[in-house]
């Protein structure tokens, strides 16, 4: 006897099949997807196993399943496991159509960014990045991200204060089973508003009811790619030929005092060796050891694991170690009840960057930056000796766990799951006075984020006849999330031996004087409340339909605006079934569509309190601090915003079609998805006028729309043979994105760098036209009035960039700039090759970015130096790599520095770069010694060896360093660390 039904827990539907006196076994969907889940299914019934627990991808077991999702959406998380990475970031990169992955830097454990189908608002700052952003679900546990609130009280918004650590680098690969990435809200429906941007859904390996045990391992080192070191000799050279050109005889202007560490030719500091190269770029050690092991009964089964893994980075002495356990408990008391229970449990310690900028922006002090590191070894290394004397301490531990009861009465189902998702993170600095011109410094860190969640389901399923069948499905959903930091740093401790933590200090210390000592915390957070009902129905196992209707609440909605209702419907058609059932050519073919509404989440809760007041002051050197000497100073939000009544929900509109097929006995197989998607009423700071006490309001209008076309191809080209084999597979994401409205009925609006425009894209760059120079005075043009063309009132002169005039009207500014370029790829993807010959297996893994453009900011700030020499701010900061050649120097024109119209500005397109890419981004080499082992023992199930090279080669036209080493804002800073080049060998042993 069989009985068959549907439960969801964590926003993913489970359908439980049981076999009364042998097994059970169940399989989980996220909306239609398979999982195995409470009660993994067992092929040998004989052992009367009962796994259970929120564990892999199996194969669709009901019509209905398939037939509303794309077969593309899968990876093989066996292959991913083989890359020596740390972020889950690093691992998905080109490995699904219409996932696009920014790695900003090769610094081990740094934040890299994910978008699905586009970005659903315009990337202005830290805030709308973290909006963007898609939900990842570990075993059903919905994580929580490092809210970026804490930006709020930065000067320099580099980087978050604290560990800045990824928080996904908590997936170890090792041990996962599947890994799915959902786009479209027949699938991301039942995760809600949080799912809006798509939901990355993990599945680890489950526990088994016979011993097993898994041990895999890999060493490898990371090669840093070659650079070219120039000293003061270079540097002089390069000034020389503007001197020469703008200065009578090449002599200095009085305005102009000519930077003394280059003035002297004899200076064996500047003018020497430059062969600090060694001391800042090296190989490095990475490794990674895992373990598990598992068994149990029909009753109660488990699997346990530990893992240790170090990821070195080639440049500045970075680095990240993770250490992680894993454990997962089911048991079966009773037949109709069931209990599972998993913690997950990492500490990630991260080795940070020694750069000048990131130090400065932390501290919030400007010393003398007049003269640069020296580029010989011996004066940076007696730099970096002054960070010995103090520290720079980040270790984060990340914790998740569910613990969930299954209660069966025949064909209704229960069940109830708490999960929660915890990560806390702690940066503790001391700088000595040394690196500082006699003012040491030390901070404390401490944040946590944590979500919290109660979910609750029951289902029915319900067949009329073998035609028609349904299933129901209703439930609700608790969550509460919460995250909180506590920081503090001083100045001018006593001396450099003293180190104290400044969060728990003694008010009574006079090591770091109270005056000098700056406190912070904070804390936001938000509860969830979601209910929802679903029906699947299925006609003759050809036409299958889905419905749900969800309402959401938030409290960071306004009152009057708490709940959000959203529907979504779906269908599939198996027009195999219908049309070719007896084709042998066509094995599979099914369309499906899906169309739907869903509201998205808000994540700041200053939104939902309507008009507000701070309790804060700012003065020099910070940003804000809670009061003076004592008494808070109560004060309107400038930079915050009015936050008027009456704010409603944004919310998604989208539309799928896609069409799947296998071909030729499933040689071919092919998915085709063209989407349509509009996220409306976003929230957008409107400038004001700022007498009444603010520079914006806040207001819902903001639209943006992305549309776009995926592919996914795999061919096997030679067919699985006992010799030889061929596998190919290509993946490809076309995306356009489209401002549709701007609050206030607004056409466009200018926020910074960039403009907003209705009718174009969010991510086009706001530049001036760029044509040349004006050789001579009597190139500038001039109207009939006989006056010059200028440029914010300046008259141009000889030596100033040809801007184009676009408006006529003799002046060149900011109605002049025109929207180019597109900092996200039109075109992304991945291709993938596996050829094997007999036990041996060759991959190859491309990636590829296409119609993405760069500002070369680096360049910009190397030739606008007049501007930046001898100013005390951050734009004056020179790094080590300050002495390494990088750039065309011969594409960009003399312009004359000393002009008062900037002509050396980044934002023009003359620094604007295509900076679309081809990578080999894996080529790897395996052998199977499974069958030669399992003669000699019968229980190892898979012995592999591999060995493999990472970012092989890219090909580009970019000048920079490297095209994708840019954050979300698309200036290339040159800040960013190699992606290095690693060699490793692995193993993987199942027994």
């Amino acid at each position: 006897m069989r009985i068959i039904a549907t439960i969801t827990f964590l926003g993913v539907l489970c359908t439980t099949t049981y076999s009364f006196g042998n097994t059970a076994r169940s399989v989980c969907i996220s909306n239609n997807f398979s999982f195995r889940g409470n009660f993994q299914e067992q092929t040998d019934t004989s052992k009367k196993v009962t796994d259970t627990g929120v564990v892999g991808i199996s194969a669709p077991k009901r019509a209905i399943d398939r037939k509303l999702q794309s077969k593309s959406n899968s990876l093989d998380p066996k292959k991913l496991s083989t890359f020596p990475a740390i972020s889950l970031q690093q691992y998905l990169k080109g490995e699904s159509a219409g996932l696009y992955v920014q790695e900003p830097s090769g610094e081990p454990g740094t934040v890299q960014n994910m978008f699905i189908r586009g970005t659903s608002q315009p990337l202005l700052s830290a805030r709308e990045l973290y909006a963007t952003q898609p939900l990842v679900v570990l075993d059903g546990v919905q994580l929580v991200g490092e809210h970026p609130f804490a930006f709020d009280i930065q000067q320099n918004k580099f980087d978050r204060i604290g560990t800045a650590t990824n928080t996904l680098a908590n997936i170890n690969m090792a041990n996962v089973q599947s890994i799915q990435v959902l786009k479209d809200l027949s699938a991301t429906a039942i995760y809600g508003p949080k799912g809006a941007n798509g939901v990355i859904v993990i599945t680890t390996n489950a526990p088994a009811s016979a011993r097993r045990i898994t041990f895999d391992s890999y060493v490898g080192i990371a090669t840093p790619n070659n650079v070219t070191t120039i000293n003061g000799r270079f540097e002089n050279s390069f000034r020389r030929q503007f001197y020469d050109k703008y200065t009578a005889n090449g002599n200095y202007s009085e305005n102009d005092v000519y930077p003394l560490y280059l003035s002297d030719s004899l200076n064996n500091a500047y003018y020497g060796p430059a062969n600090w190269k060694d001391q800042y770029y090296g190989s490095e050690i990475q490794y990674g050891v895992n373990a598990s092991i598992a068994g149990g009964t029909d009753r109660a089964n488990f699997r346990f694991s530990l893992g240790t893994l170090r990821s070195g980075g080639v440049a500045d002495d970075t680095g990240a170690d993770r250490y992680d356990t894993r454990f997962i408990i089911n048991m079966k008391p009773v037949s109709w009840f069931t209990l599972s229970a998993m913690v997950n449990a990492n500490q990630i310690m991260r080795q940070r960057n020694k750069n000048v900028r990131d130090r400065l922006s932390q501290v919030n002090y400007i010393p003398d930056l007049s003269s640069p590191i020296a580029p010989n070894s011996s004066s940076y290394i007696s730099y970096l000796n002054e960070f010995k004397k103090g520290f720079d301490n980040n270790k984060s531990n990340i914790v998740e766990g569910f613990v969930k009861f299954g209660f069966d009465f025949g064909k209704l189902k229960f069940v109830s799951t708490l999960g929660l998702d915890y990560n806390e993170g702690t940066r503790d600095i001391f700088f000595a006075r040394t690196l500082l011109q006699t003012t040491n410094y030390a901070s404390n860190y401490y944040g946590y984020n944590q979500r919290a969640s109660i979910d609750n389901i029951a289902t029915y399923d319900y067949e009329l006849n073998e035609d028609h069948k349904f299933n129901f499905s209703v439930g609700n959903i608790f969550q509460f999330d919460k995250s909180k930091y506590n920081y503090a740093y001083g100045y001018k401790g006593s001396n450099d031996f003293i180190k104290l933590n400044l969060l728990n200090q003694d008010l009574n210390t006079t090591v770091f004087k109270r005056e000098l000592v700056y406190k912070f915390l904070d804390k936001t957070k938000n509860n969830q409340i979601s209910v929802y009902g679903k029906v699947d129905y299925n006609f003759k196992e050809k036409y299958s339909f889905s419905a749900i209707l969800r309402g959401d609440a938030s409290s960071n909605q306004q009152p009057t605006s708490r709940w959000f209702y959203a529907p979504v419907f779906s269908a599939g058609w198996d027009m195999k079934k219908e049309f070719f059932n007896d084709n042998r050519l066509i094995s599979d073919l099914n369309l499906r569509a899906s169309v739907g509404r869903m509201g998205r989440y808000e994540n700041f809760d200053n939104y939902a309190q309507g008009p507000q007041y701070t309790a804060s002051i700012g003065f020099t050197g910070n940003l804000i601090t809670p009061g003076y000497n004592g008494f808070a100073v109560l004060t309107r939000p400038y930079t915050a915003g009015s936050v008027g009544y009456d704010m409603k929900w944004a919310y998604t509109d989208q539309l799928n079609v896609g069409i799947d097929g296998s071909f030729f006995a499933d040689r071919l197989q092919a998915s085709v998805d063209a989407y349509y998607k509009e996220d409306k009423n976003m929230l957008l700071g409107v400038p004001s006028a700022a007498e009444y006490g603010y520079t914006q309001v806040i207001k819902n209008g903001l639209s943006v729309r992305n549309t776009g076309v995926e592919l996914t191809l795999t061919g096997k080209i030679i067919p699985n043979s006992n010799v030889v084999s061929w596998t190919s597979s290509l993946n490809v994401n076309y995306n356009k994105n489209t401002l549709t409205a701007l609050p206030g009925g607004l056409s466009r609006l200018a926020i910074g760098n960039r403009l907003l425009k209705v009718g174009e894209s969010v991510d086009s760059y706001w530049l001036l036209n760029n044509k040349g120079i004006y050789n001579t005075d009597g190139e500038v043009p001039v109207n009939a009035a006989g006056d010059k063309l200028s440029y914010n009132g300046i008259d141009l002169k000889a030596g100033d960039p040809i801007w184009t005039d676009f408006n006529g009207d003799n002046n060149i500014n900011d109605d002049d700039r025109i929207l180019k370029g597109n900092a996200l790829p039109v075109v992304s993807g991945g291709f993938n090759n596996d050829i094997s010959y007999k036990k041996w297996t060759l991959g190859l893994n491309f990636y590829f970015n296409l119609g993405r453009d760069l500002i070369n900011q680096e360049m910009a700030n190397r030739f606008d130096f007049v501007n930046r020499e001898g100013q005390n701010n951050m734009n004056s900061v020179r790094e080590i790599t300050f002495w390494e050649k990088r750039g065309d120097y011969a594409k960009y024109p003399l312009y004359n520095p000393w002009s008062s119209v900037a002509p050396y500005q980044a934002a023009q397109d003359l620094f604007l770069e295509d900076a679309s890419f081809v990578k080999l981004r894996t080529l790897s080499l395996s052998y199977d010694l499974t069958d030669m082992f399992k003669k000699k023992s019968p229980n190892v199930q898979k012995f592999l060896v591999y060995g493999s090279v990472h970012n092989v080669f890219t090909l580009t036209n970019y000048t920079g360093q490297d095209p994708e080493l840019v954050n979300y804002t698309g200036y290339d800073s040159g800040y960013g660390i190699q992606i290095p080049r690693t060699f490793t060998l692995g193993v993987k042993l199942d027994f």
